[in-house]
């Protein structure tokens, strides 16, 4: 287990950018302005009226200054790197993630500091586009975030006037699982989203749900688990093994971490924390640390700014204790 205590890049600034420099540029420094690998590090004259920040290069070519923050992240934020760098630690390390309260009690930050941290790390941890489809045996469900309305029950799909917002995800037996926030549960919807993330040579398990009719037409097979029937799990007659149990298992750990952590997740945001629920469980195979440097990995080109994250109808999006 990882003894932050005795990690250099959690307990100071300048080693922290030191880590991250080695992380971002293994065989030395590029200008993010250029993309040219002939910077050189700035350094201050002695007693000299205008000091150097630490950590300042600046290019041979385009002459432009720089620093390893710049197009990632961590661009223009006054919070110290080890801080943000314990933070990413810990929302990758935590199973059912870390609330903004909790983080701003360890780091010694306001709460809108740590409000806005976690939500460009969650930037972070998304991917803009899936590259490769998911192949092999894939769960498809959809389950729904929210409350329950009073006098309106609380089993089974939610009618037309309920808050609940409906996720769709699609996850590959043993491989990874992709979220979505969809607005409406419909054929069309569900229906593309599988096409657009699932190869048509796959095998596709869903439940009896009407709007996965048109499933089999599209994919080289439709197997359905009909759990109106109380039907959870069956062979088929060559043996395979028709059930949505991985993706459901997938769900109750995504509603203990938005119900039990976050306890007030705003729809607009919603997308953010999904991002970040499958960012940990396509990396459950990894220890934290590895998780941690991953999620780094993704930290170039990403840039959210708090105007990006505020909505002016719901203000904060969570309020975890």
């Amino acid at each position: 287990m990882l003894n932050l205590a005795d990690t250099p890049h959690f307990q100071d600034k300048d080693k922290a950018r030191e880590f991250l420099e080695n992380l971002r540029w293994p065989n030395g420094p590029v200008c993010p302005h250029c993309n040219c690998a002939t910077a050189y590090k700035l350094t201050g004259k002695p007693n000299s009226k205008r000091p150097v920040r630490s950590g300042v290069w600046k290019c041979k070519d385009c002459e432009q200054q720089f620093t390893v923050t710049v197009n990632t992240i961590f661009e223009d934020s006054h919070i110290p790197l080890n801080k943000w760098l314990l933070a990413i630690h810990l929302l990758c390390a935590s199973k059912k993630g870390i609330s903004s309260h909790q983080l701003h009690r360890m780091l010694g930050v306001t709460y809108k500091s740590a409000w806005f941290m976690t939500h460009r790390i969650r930037y972070m941890m998304g991917q803009s586009s899936y590259q490769k489809k998911l192949t092999g045996v894939v769960e498809a469900d959809e389950t729904y975030i929210g409350g329950k309305t009073k006098n309106r029950g609380g089993v089974g799909r939610p009618d037309a006037y309920s808050k609940k917002q409906p996720v769709f995800s699609v996850l590959q037996r043993n491989g990874d699982v992709r979220s979505f926030h969809v607005h409406r549960v419909t054929a069309e919807n569900l229906v593309g989203t599988l096409r657009s993330n699932v190869e048509a040579a796959a095998t596709v398990v869903t439940d009896g749900y009407s709007s996965y009719d048109r499933v089999g037409a599209k994919f080289d097979r439709h197997e359905v688990i009909n759990h109106s029937d109380g039907e959870y799990s069956r062979k088929a007659k060559d043996g395979f093994v028709v059930h949505t149990n991985t993706v459901e298992g997938f769900f109750g750990l995504l509603k203990r971490g938005l119900t039990g952590v976050y306890h007030q997740v705003g729809s607009h945001h919603l997308h953010r924390y999904l991002a970040e629920f499958d960012f940990r469980y396509n990396a459950r195979k990894i220890s934290d640390t590895d998780r941690t440097l991953l999620a780094l990995s993704q930290a170039e080109g990403k840039r959210l700014q708090l105007r990006d994250s505020i909505s002016s109808r719901t203000g904060a999006s969570e309020r975890g204790n």
